[in-house]
């Protein structure tokens, strides 16, 4: 069975350790490298070759937002998800502008932790409800919108983008509509196709400001 690499960077040695251990009790998945600094984090990235980085964003030196910049240069498809201890609406803002591909926080439950992973792997953009609601509201300020168009959405896209709205993750959205994840994740891709876009934040961007759910 194929184990997937997740490297961790977080300057606290006990949530270092805590999910070190809970990573690695996880079938499936194994933990190649944990450090308290980002250091070095190119070469550390090239030895262990991860699959996916998990990222405290408030690291002494070079910091977890810097960090994302650096992996986006040099490993562009390398999934990042960040984690902090605060609801910062800035430095939410700044990381997912960096590039991190998800979002959760530290007192999230060990299930949610490992979901953000996998959700990640799988293609997703895990983001808990408040964090999803102020990238939303940041993004409906920042983001250049088209005048209106139809996009010519189904109505079954137009009804996952409306759970995209709301915060739900991809496993949410097939429990709720009672759809396979790969189902999820299908109608999403299109949902890019038809918008123009590459993200989850800018999909809903457009939803709100064109009103299209």
């Amino acid at each position: 069975m194929h184990e997937f690499k997740v490297m961790l960077f977080d300057d606290n040695r006990r949530i270092r350790d805590s999910l070190s251990m809970l990573i690695d009790a996880t079938e499936g998945y194994t933990v190649c490298g944990a450090y308290e600094s980002c250091d070095d984090i190119l070469i550390k990235i090239e030895v262990y070759n991860p699959d996916v980085i998990l990222m405290d964003i408030d690291m002494p030196g070079l910091n977890g937002i810097e960090a994302v910049k650096l992996i986006r240069e040099n490993f562009f498809n390398l999934p990042v998800v960040m984690q902090t201890v605060f609801d910062d609406d800035e430095k939410i803002f700044q990381a997912i502008c960096a590039g991190a591909s998800g979002y959760i926080l530290k007192n999230s439950g060990t299930n949610d932790i490992i979901q953000s992973i996998e959700d990640v792997l799988k293609g997703g953009a895990p983001l808990t409800p408040s964090i999803a609601k102020r990238v939303l509201f940041l993004f409906q300020k920042n983001l250049d919108v088209p005048q209106k168009e139809s996009y010519n959405l189904t109505k079954r896209e137009k009804e996952v983008l409306t759970e995209l709205v709301d915060g739900k993750s991809y496993k949410m959205i097939a429990n709720g509509m009672q759809i396979t994840y790969d189902t999820v994740r299908a109608h999403i891709k299109k949902i890019y196709e038809k918008l123009h876009v590459a993200s989850m934040t800018e999909a809903v961007a457009i939803a709100i400001k064109q009103k299209l759910t």
